[in-house]
């Protein structure tokens, strides 16, 4: 069937053609004298053709189905993650679970995702032959999801796990970037090489979540089982995946914002230095220290949570400035915290994270990460003082957000700087504009200090040509 912007087309070249034959023939056939005299409304000419139908709407969140998986047995412990983000009658999905959950759990809590439990796998006849069954029961849920026939006005599947956080207003801008009619596969690959390696460097890490067009959904569902019989040895569903989509002619696009955080223990200097990308999922929570010092795993999900249900363009995004008569550094990573350096430090530096985690793989030598760190220092010019997200307000004329000290550094001053010291300072506060940040756009910074135990940065926009540094 012929699609009706076809139609639209070949109405247009009638008209024209009409038109064009109309004005020949008043120019034949009367006196050209009394046709100038005479005001002929050159709109009876102009014919706007436009796309046939309703203009299409700007991307938002329900345009977005969520394939969520994970275990009955592991809900009470990961439930807290997939309720901090989800949205009860905005955000669409299901979570794909291996059996019915607990009594505990009855009543399903209306703040949970919808849950469904996985088709039985043994009616398969290359079942025996699976190298990962439960990897190939998650897989399945995309196929699952689309014969539940729920999809009216979707555009993209975004796959993740039950410890999986999303940051869904950004999920939304990303994903605006890309034509959701045509075929994409967009998600990011581990954060270490032997991860990658391992399995593949051209596939999405699904624990940090990956989104699929919902024109490849329809092309992939038609021949998934197909695929997993051709591939039956592969033991990982994200491999699996990436095969699967090769082989439909569909590659990995590539967004800095999915964190699949292949990384171990305290992770606080890659959060301080994410990549200047909108922030779009985080991962693997139950191998990492607490986001916050002194708080549990989830108290410090619901604690971030705080700062992204108020602007989530600005989650993480780093923002460097200088006091030049203290030859101090502030940098704020926006929600998260905020380090100060007692020296004049250049953002092509800070921007580097400190490496506080551990790779995920470990033994062997370096190089461990797919992006570059600076070591833990204990130097007293290149150790920073570590302030953390506590409060958010909102004001009429911006947002404010407040850092404060956790523990004390425990060093002198650096002598570079003429030892001033930034002992004395115990919270930052952070004013930002209501306008939310443009996806890529790095914001610069004003310090306030007059010597109290307060500081206060305000972040603007770079003038041209700034350097920060």
């Amino acid at each position: 069937m012929s699609s009706p912007s076809y139609h639209t087309s070949i109405l247009c070249k009638y008209y024209l053609i009409i038109s064009l034959v109309a004005t020949f023939f008043m120019l034949f056939f009367f006196n050209l004298t009394y046709i100038s005299s005479q005001y002929v409304d050159s709109s009876i000419f102009t014919m706007k053709c436009e796309e046939a139908g309703p203009k299409e709407t700007t991307a938002n969140l329900s345009h977005l189905m969520f394939v969520l998986v994970g275990s009955s047995r592991a809900w009470k412990h990961r439930r807290t993650y997939i309720e901090s983000w989800w949205r009860p009658n905005a955000t669409r999905g299901n979570i794909f679970l291996d059996v019915e959950p607990s009594e505990e759990f009855r009543p399903w809590s209306p703040t949970f995702p919808p849950f469904k439990v996985n088709e039985d796998l043994r009616k398969l006849r290359i079942y025996p032959k699976l190298a990962n069954r439960v990897h190939i029961r998650i897989y399945r849920s995309i196929l699952e999801t689309y014969r539940l026939k729920q999809d009216d006005g979707v555009r993209w599947y975004v796959t993740g796990d039950d410890d999986s956080v999303f940051f869904v207003d950004n999920m939304v801008d990303v994903l605006s970037k890309y034509d959701h009619t045509e075929k994409h596969y967009i998600g990011m690959f581990s954060e270490t090489i032997k991860s990658n390696f391992h399995f593949s460097f051209d596939m999405a890490f699904g624990g940090g979540g990956y989104a699929l067009s919902y024109p490849l959904v329809e092309a992939l569902v038609e021949e998934l089982d197909n695929c997993i019989e051709r591939y039956h040895y592969i033991w990982a569903v994200d491999h699996l995946q990436s095969l699967c989509l090769a082989d439909l002619g569909v590659d990995l696009s590539l967004e800095k914002g999915f964190h699949q955080m292949d990384l171990y223990g305290d992770i606080s200097g890659f959060l301080s230095s994410q990549p200047t990308a909108p922030l779009v999922s985080l991962h693997h929570f139950e191998t990492v220290t607490p986001l916050f010092p002194g708080m549990d795993r989830p108290g410090s999900v619901n604690h971030i949570m705080k700062a992204a249900n108020v602007d989530q363009s600005r989650m993480l995004q780093q923002s460097i400035c200088h006091v030049r008569a203290s030859n101090w550094t502030f940098s704020v990573s926006w929600g998260y915290s905020v380090h100060i350096y007692e020296k004049i430090f250049p953002r092509s530096y800070l921007k580097l994270p400190i490496e506080t985690f551990r790779p995920w793989w470990h033994g062997g030598p370096p190089p461990f990460y797919m992006f570059n760190t600076r070591p833990v220092s204990r130097d007293p010019c290149e150790a920073p003082h570590w302030f953390f997200f506590v409060s958010i307000e909102q004001e009429k004329e911006g947002v404010v957000t407040s850092y404060k000290r956790k523990f004390p550094r425990n060093m002198t001053s650096c002598s570079f700087s003429g030892n001033t010291s930034a002992d004395p300072l115990t919270t930052i506060r952070v004013f930002s504009s209501k306008t939310p940040k443009p996806g890529r756009k790095v914001e610069c910074c004003d310090v306030e200090y007059e010597g109290a135990n307060v500081a206060y940065m305000r972040l603007r926009d770079c003038r041209r040509h700034e350097i920060i540094a």
